[in-house]
């Protein structure tokens, strides 16, 4: 049976998501930043700002700047605002509107100055069960728009929920993986980030696919190490919602982290390369906000050490590289 989902967000992720579950024939109460944006949802059947070329089934869907109207009586409540907007979203919700709503999360940022997880945070805040679900990827909400075929995962640890959360994904071009490991998950979707930001660094120093691959597999190391220290659990890192959506996230054109790093890798000032993106890059935040978890314990973290200094260290990419290529194996 279709069922009401809340879709917290306006980004091209949001967007995405909303596509999905509407195309899939629920219906989808979508949270939206402004009235203005609603409106023209409405009328032209597209998002006037992010991943515009999707158009959307408004007989599913039904954007509003309200959050009780998004919220009650909602079966599932996707929060998918960049990781920088979750205090300030949160703060307009109230515990009632979501009693009999599961929670899912679908954002790759810590919450800034908590040294939280999205999850973690928005369930401490509202008072909510904290058995979330987190849905991540490898997935580019361009692609997404293209209809290209995706795999989305799906990870809790009720796996009834998961399931019927399954049955409600019916896109031809979605499949959907069930996982056990929420918090795994959500750390390893904020890793990613900060990684490809690395590879688009080294891009732009004219560093080739031989040295990107062994970056990249020495990246994944450090990766296994913060996640299993934070969260142990067994896990295979080798599924494609670990070194999968690191993969796609470091090496795809439409990562905005990557990008990022590639600006800041042929000179540009990091404050300057932040202004050129027109979207969040969760990877710049996320790296200044690991950096102080990492400092107890202290972990073998090449590749993250060296993001953080460009980027907040004012260090010269060019020598960071260079000392890289003597600290990877």
């Amino acid at each position: 049976m279709p069922e009401k989902i809340a879709v917290i967000g306006s980004g091209s992720w949001a967007t995405a998501l909303v596509k999905i579950f509407s195309e899939s024939g629920n219906k989808v109460s979508w949270l939206v930043r402004n009235k203005k944006q609603a409106d023209y949802i409405v009328t032209n059947k597209r998002n006037p700002r992010y991943l515009s070329q999707a158009e959307l089934d408004l007989t599913f869907i039904q954007p509003t700047t309200q959050p009780a109207d998004a919220l009650l009586q909602a079966n599932w409540v996707i929060f998918a605002v960049p990781a920088a907007y979750v205090q300030t979203t949160v703060q307009q919700l109230k515990n009632e509107w979501m009693q009999q709503a599961q929670i899912i999360v679908s954002i790759k940022g810590f919450v800034p100055g908590t040294g939280k997880i999205p999850g973690q945070y928005i369930t401490d805040t509202l008072h909510l069960s904290n058995d979330y679900i987190v849905l991540s990827g490898p997935c580019h909400a361009e692609e997404i728009a293209l209809h290209k075929y995706t795999y989305v995962t799906l990870s809790g640890q009720d796996e009834s929920k998961l399931i019927q959360l399954q049955k409600n994904i019916t896109s031809p071009y979605i499949k959907t993986i069930l996982n056990n490991d929420a918090v795994g998950v959500e750390y390893v979707a904020i890793l990613k980030n900060i990684i490809a930001i690395a590879n688009g660094i080294a891009d732009s120093l004219q560093y080739g696919d031989n040295f990107k691959a062994v970056l990249t597999s020495n990246a994944m190391r450090e990766v296994q190490q913060i996640v299993n220290k934070v969260a142990p659990q067994q896990r295979d890192f080798f599924d494609s919602v670990y070194f999968g959506d690191l993969l796609a996230t470091a090496y795809s054109d439409f990562s905005r982290n990557r990008t990022l790093g590639k600006l800041v890798g042929r000179g540009i000032q990091v404050r300057k390369a932040l202004q050129m993106m027109e979207m969040v890059t969760e990877g710049y935040y996320a790296s200044k906000e690991l950096h102080s978890i990492l400092q107890s314990p202290r972990l073998n973290v090449p590749v993250i050490n060296s993001v953080y200094r460009i980027l907040h260290a004012h260090a010269n990419p060019y020598y960071e590289m260079k000392l890289l290529e003597q600290q990877l194996q």
